[in-house]
């Protein structure tokens, strides 16, 4: 079993007539959210540092849906950046699958002149390749101190991007394992730029592997599994499964996992435990100043993630459990403008932040990777009165709870409106809904 050969003669064989019109729905969902996230992040300084250091010259690529275009790869970086700036996009597999998959695909799908078809079928092949990796190993990679965004992401969209440049599968292959030498990612960078910077870094790495691949620069086919490879690498307990059956192509992990489009502008992390606390907060007129303390119940691995207890910038605070839990009482809700310095730095949110206890428990829920089998919040006032949430087991626009189709166009035109879009929100929308019978050039055009 090669599963590196394997991957690449799955992607070369992908064409848009084998895949379940579902799982186009599904691409369709992820694309359409990450623009809008890649559009709020637009502004955001990390955005503007890559662009004033990567100085992008004359390209094809537009550069996060604006009146600029650079060269795919450059483009790439800095759309992936902006996407994942404000910790808003989708979330599956562990990671941010489309964070690092669209801007690739998007960049790459423009220079080379491909169709919306295309797009979808580099977005599948794309996911199940990540997919497939993911599934080989049952480790937290958080807990080593890996951001899976980063890992999977580099390798995911080299499969993409080997996609829509066509290469046959040794090719492919080759660009799958040239994608794999550039992953990385650290989990103590989160917090900081450096995050999304991990998403931008991929979605450039899965360009460059597929370009460099197709020009004929070699690279392991067995880069994967070897023992010396990409899954023995990154393994958290060194026991990764390096010869089973590769399962793309032959069952749509996009079907069976999906994807989550998050709510809030926050970790998922979060999330389980802010939909418990809004909740809690709309059933009970809850005052900042008469809350004695509020305590959290989550697994060990999401307190691992969530390291920030007193963050005192708004992207510090996206990765604050208290701050969750204390915008959710002062606010009555966690959205774009409560992740903002002044926000996060006032003095009642300050002061309830500290009276936020988190317990953690090991048991995880087996479907849902480092999670309990729920989260929950109780609140405990001054008086004494005790005021317990209904636990949540799954956060709404999880897969098995998705955003309706008006709540994503809702969160779209949010996120276009936050970062000043140069397209209006519904027509930018009825466009990538009809993704397939478009050209990504089109996608892109400002009238």
């Amino acid at each position: 079993m090669s599963l590196t050969k394997d991957l690449g003669k799955f992607v070369a064989d992908l064409s848009p007539n084998r895949i379940p019109e579902e799982a186009a729905r599904v691409a369709r969902m992820g694309i359409i959210d990450c623009i809008g996230t890649m559009i709020a992040g637009r502004n955001e300084d990390c955005v503007h540092i890559m662009r004033e250091v990567l100085a992008p010259g004359a390209g094809q690529a537009t550069i996060t849906f604006g009146k600029d275009k650079g060269p795919a790869p450059e483009t790439a970086w800095i759309n992936g950046t902006a996407a994942h700036a404000l910790d808003y996009d989708d979330v599956g597999l562990r990671g941010h699958p489309s964070t690092v998959l669209v801007p690739a695909i998007l960049a790459e799908a423009e220079t080379l002149g491909r169709s919306g078809a295309d797009v979808a079928v580099a977005y599948i092949a794309g996911y199940e390749t990540w997919a497939e990796l993911f599934r080989r190993d049952t480790g937290l990679l958080h807990k080593k101190g890996w951001h899976p965004t980063g890992l999977y992401g580099a390798v995911g969209a080299a499969a993409a991007c080997a996609s829509l440049r066509r290469l046959d599968a040794d090719k492919a292959a080759q660009a799958i394992a040239l994608g794999a030498s550039q992953s990385g990612g650290l989990m103590a960078n989160f917090g900081t730029m450096t995050k999304p910077f991990h998403a931008g870094k991929a979605a450039h790495a899965g360009i460059m592997a597929a370009r460099l691949a197709e020009a004929g620069f070699t690279a392991s086919t067995d880069a994967l599994e070897h023992p010396q490879g990409f899954l023995s690498a990154i393994s958290v307990e060194g026991n990764p499964d390096r010869a089973g059956e590769t399962k793309a192509g032959k069952e749509w992990a996009i079907l069976s996992q999906g994807i989550g489009i998050k709510k809030y502008p926050t970790c998922y992390c979060t999330h389980r435990a802010i939909d418990c606390m809004l909740d809690l907060v709309a059933a009970n007129p809850i005052r900042a100043d008469e809350v004695a303390k509020i305590t959290v119940n989550i697994s060990d691995y999401f307190a691992t993630v969530l390291r920030n207890h007193d963050p005192q910038t708004g992207l510090a605070a996206k990765f604050s459990m208290e701050f969750a839990m204390a915008s959710g009482i002062i606010a009555k809700r966690v959205g774009l403008r409560e992740l903002s310095d002044p926000f996060v730095q006032r003095p009642d949110v300050q002061d309830l932040m500290r009276r936020v206890e988190i317990v953690t428990t090991t048991e995880y829920d087996p479907d849902l990777a480092g999670g309990a089998f729920a989260d929950s919040v109780q609140v405990e006032l001054a008086s004494g009165r005790i005021m317990q949430g209904e636990p949540v087991a799954r956060a709404t626009g999880h897969a098995s709870r998705p955003l309706t189709e008006a709540q994503l166009y809702d969160k779209f035109a949010d996120c276009l409106d936050a970062g000043a879009s140069d397209i209006p929100a519904e027509i930018l929308f009825k466009r990538l809904q009809a993704i397939q019978s478009t050209s990504a050039r089109e996608l892109t055009a400002l009238h």
